[in-house]
């Protein structure tokens, strides 16, 4: 878009005005922080099942956004899974069964029946896709109809959740803020770095020699800076201009008081709270000279407060129920062997 400016002109007539421009280098993009709220649980007559307490999609979501919080879920399936010697589910299936059911607090197993209508193998229901109705069948959405299981078909596990009896709610959820809060700090440092150290900021001019010409080269060298490139230098040659006639001022400035490494350390604390989770087998760098203490007490302290009462749960769910046989019970070994029921 071509910008008129008028010059004093030589023969000393008098001046147009000469009329504002504002350019906006960038635009602001919205902050990841909406699906994590909050909802009453009422049932959907229209799409006939409970809405969830929280959107799955944001959990499943925020394990990729964050590495601490993701690295913890990992760790967690893993240390479960450890010591899972096998039954009526395959290593894959059992390993999606614990991933879903830390992710989003509740996981289902559907029973598989053969012509007698007896029960002859288990499957995993996806976590993301399955809702409740108020018969008590359940629904796994996908394109086109739902695929619906009758109650008595499926074995349904789920956390406590005080605010609601449908569905279950993650152990975590008191630590979101803090693995968002962690996530955005990398995301506006990154997009510090990639703006050429600066965060933004206004260029302005008022030198009258400056032609449009140098103007709209100006601008140019400008948006083309943006991105990767971004730390090339711009030359301005005005024959004759005023020396502030081109001026950057800067909207904020974080080397002032950098608290990047603030808010990375102590929002990484806060999502190791939330999932109660040993720092020294989270990876975290001790910054002391004392350190984490022995890794192999960790997890043997972490293993029977949190990973064993977890296998107890789905081996009680599982084969406490009376039409599933003997040859599909779970089974989980300790460290001693036993079985950790």
């Amino acid at each position: 878009m071509k910008k008129k400016k008028y010059n004093r002109q030589r023969d000393n007539s008098p001046v147009k005005p000469e009329k504002m421009s504002i350019l906006r280098f960038g635009k602001p993009e919205p902050v990841l922080t909406t699906g994590t709220d909050y909802s009453d649980v009422w049932y959907d007559n229209e799409a006939n099942h409970y809405t969830l307490p929280i959107d799955r999609l944001a959990l499943a979501q925020l394990i990729n956004l964050n590495g601490q919080h993701g690295g913890i879920i990992h760790a967690r399936k893993n240390l479960v899974m450890s010591d899972y010697v096998g039954g009526g589910l395959t290593r894959d299936d059992m390993e999606a069964a614990v991933f879903d059911f830390i992710t989003f607090g509740d996981v289902g197993f559907v029973k598989i029946r053969n012509g007698w209508g007896e029960v002859a193998g288990l499957a995993p229901l996806p976590g993301l896709y399955t809702r409740r109705r108020k018969t008590g069948e359940f629904a796994v959405l996908q394109q086109g109809e739902p695929l619906i299981y009758q109650p008595e078909d499926v074995i349904f596990l789920r956390m406590y959740d005080p605010q609601q009896h449908i569905y279950g709610l993650p152990d975590y959820i008191g630590g979101i803020h803090s693995a968002l809060l962690n996530s955005e700090a990398v995301i506006f440092r990154r997009r510090y770095y990639h703006n050429g150290a600066h965060t933004g900021g206004i260029l302005y001019t008022r030198d009258p020699s400056m032609t449009d010409e140098v103007e709209e080269e100006i601008e140019r060298q400008l948006r083309d800076s943006k991105g990767i490139g971004n730390f090339s230098t711009i030359l301005v040659n005005i024959p004759g201009g005023d020396k502030e006639g081109v001026q950057f001022i800067q909207m904020g400035d974080i080397s002032a008081k950098d608290e990047f490494a603030s808010v990375k350390n102590i929002s990484a604390q806060d999502i190791l709270n939330a999932h109660r989770f040993p720092a020294g087998l989270a990876g975290i760098i001790p910054e002391n000279a004392a350190g984490l203490g022995d890794p192999e007490k960790a997890e043997a302290t972490y293993k029977k407060s949190e990973v064993h009462p977890l296998q107890r749960r789905f081996m009680e769910a599982v084969n406490g129920d009376k039409e599933i046989p003997l040859h599909l019970h779970l089974n989980f070994k300790t460290d001693a062997g036993n079985g950790a029921a």
